[in-house]
């Protein structure tokens, strides 16, 4: 790279620092809320997290959608745990890559679609949070990937221009917004060899 000011690597959590819910994570999500096939992309559960994940629905407003009533509070602390423990699993592999970059005194960043209280959970209790000098989550800033605007606040936020920034997402419409504002990309995929796609990269 050749961009003045500070390089930074900026990771997505969902599917590149995290893996997938386990079948048992979802198994007893429908335990506790008598749905089945919350998986499923069509399910309650996915049908307004966009909106729980940018900040606009509080927890009993999202999971009063997916169980079609309104919830009492210890139901929705419930679901809260469940929710955090299903995507509370690490890739290890992921994991070695920042040990090494933060070793190396790389500028790590993370930037996540995530609702406001699983974000501050993670950010207090989670093993990886440390090796992050800045945590951007969608439901503390109001907006969600891939909407440009997010990703103006985080460059101004890091003090980089968005060639200095490389970027690491699963998802497609994330890469080519980044992509299109002059970030370097990389999309995570289950068999990205990680270490070899961020070599000579953000020095």
């Amino acid at each position: 790279m050749t961009s003045s000011g500070p390089h930074w690597y900026l990771f997505d959590y969902g599917m590149v620092i995290s893996t997938a819910p386990a079948p048992e994570d979802w198994r007893l999500l429908e335990q506790a809320t008598g749905l089945r096939e919350l998986a499923a992309g069509t399910s309650p559960y996915w049908e307004r997290r966009e909106d729980f994940d940018a900040g606009r629905l509080t927890p009993a407003q999202y999971w009063g959608s997916v169980l079609g009533r309104d919830p009492v509070p210890a139901e929705v602390e419930a679901l809260e745990e469940l929710d955090a423990a299903q995507w509370a699993h690490l890739n290890p592999r992921t994991l070695e890559v920042l040990e090494t970059l933060h070793g190396e005194g790389a500028n790590l960043a993370l930037l996540s679609n995530m609702p406001e209280g699983m974000s501050r959970r993670y950010s207090t209790e989670s093993s990886w949070a440390h090796y992050f000098s800045k945590l951007y989550f969608s439901g503390q800033m109001g907006l969600v990937k891939p909407d440009r605007r997010i990703f103006d606040r985080v460059v101004a936020g890091l003090g980089a221009a968005p060639e200095g920034i490389v970027f690491i997402d699963d998802n497609p419409q994330n890469i080519s917004t980044a992509r299109e504002l002059g970030f370097h990309t990389v999309l995570h995929r289950s068999g990205t060899d990680l270490p070899a796609e961020l070599a000579g990269r953000g020095r």
